[in-house]
């Protein structure tokens, strides 16, 4: 009787200690800092922090977003990015989405571009509406110069490819390139990339933009240490691009983890993140 009762307590204790730790991954969230140097960052943005934030899926971090503001506050801002799926095509809340922009507009200027999600949902249309209402800056197909004093730095977006056929998604981002990029003036100021794909990466260096920040990969959803991640959409078994910073000749692309989950509901060794990036000039 006593050794059927001790079974019982190791099992019910390896349960609730298995539960507890399933749902940390899946809700503590990491906050990433990333330095960024470069002798084309004008001198007034040295030290300028961007906070970067991707693929929510429309999570809740306790209410009204409290527990994932408050970190990002902590960051003290000049921007905030978000490089898509903000919502979820399956559970799409937009309630959870938009509170967060509502939140974050709070404490710096916020630039969202789409990911395959925002597409899937077939709602995008009365998302983009509500963004815009907010106050949100959109950057689809578009480019905004950002300014300091004299100085300036240029912050471009594309949208995802998702509204096309798989085969035809890289001719579409190649044509979406093309458009923003002919129509900024200086090719000599620091460009910054809003996309939500990294497996593009080696189509955008092509144009040797400075710096990427993508998604979509959720960090390879479960991480296995010396491996890296197991799986992530677009490309599939073991891929190469799924977190921190990655280099090809003058561009460098970071990849945000995410924060939230999509087909696959939980994350192993691979916490919701926030990345901060911090701009060195190197004049």
């Amino acid at each position: 009787m006593k050794r059927r009762r001790n079974i019982l307590i190791t099992v019910i204790t390896i349960f609730l200690f298995g539960c507890g730790f399933l749902y940390y991954q899946n809700n503590a969230i990491t906050t990433t800092h990333i330095h960024i140097a470069s002798k084309k960052i004008p001198r007034s943005f040295n030290e300028y922090v961007i906070v970067q934030l991707s693929d929510l899926h429309s999570k809740s971090f306790g209410d009204n977003q409290k527990n994932l503001v408050q970190k990002i506050k902590k960051q003290n801002p000049d921007i905030i990015v978000f490089t898509g799926d903000l919502i979820d095509q399956k559970k799409y809340d937009k309630k959870a989405s938009l509170t967060l922009m509502e939140e974050l507009l709070k404490l710096a200027p916020v630039y969202y571009v789409s990911g395959n999600h925002e597409w899937w949902s077939g709602k995008y249309s009365e998302l983009k509406a509500s963004l815009k209402t907010l106050g949100v800056t959109l950057l689809d197909n578009k480019y905004k110069k950002i300014t300091k004093g004299q100085d300036s730095i240029h912050i471009i977006g594309i949208d995802d490819p998702a509204n096309v056929a798989e085969a035809d998604e890289k001719k579409i981002v190649r044509e979406e390139l093309d458009t923003v990029l002919q129509h900024i003036e200086k090719q000599d100021n620091f460009q910054i990339l809003l996309s939500h794909r990294p497996e593009m990466f080696h189509l955008y260096s092509e144009y040797t933009i400075d710096l990427i920040l993508t998604g979509h990969a959720h960090g390879g959803q479960i991480r296995i240490p010396f491996v890296g991640g197991i799986v992530a959409p677009n490309q599939g078994i073991l891929p190469k691009y799924t977190t921190g910073k990655y280099t090809i000749k003058n561009s460098t692309m970071i990849v945000n983890r995410g924060l939230g989950n999509s087909i696959i509901p939980q994350r192993i060794f691979n916490k919701p993140e926030i990345i901060v990036l911090k701009l060195f000039s190197t004049k």
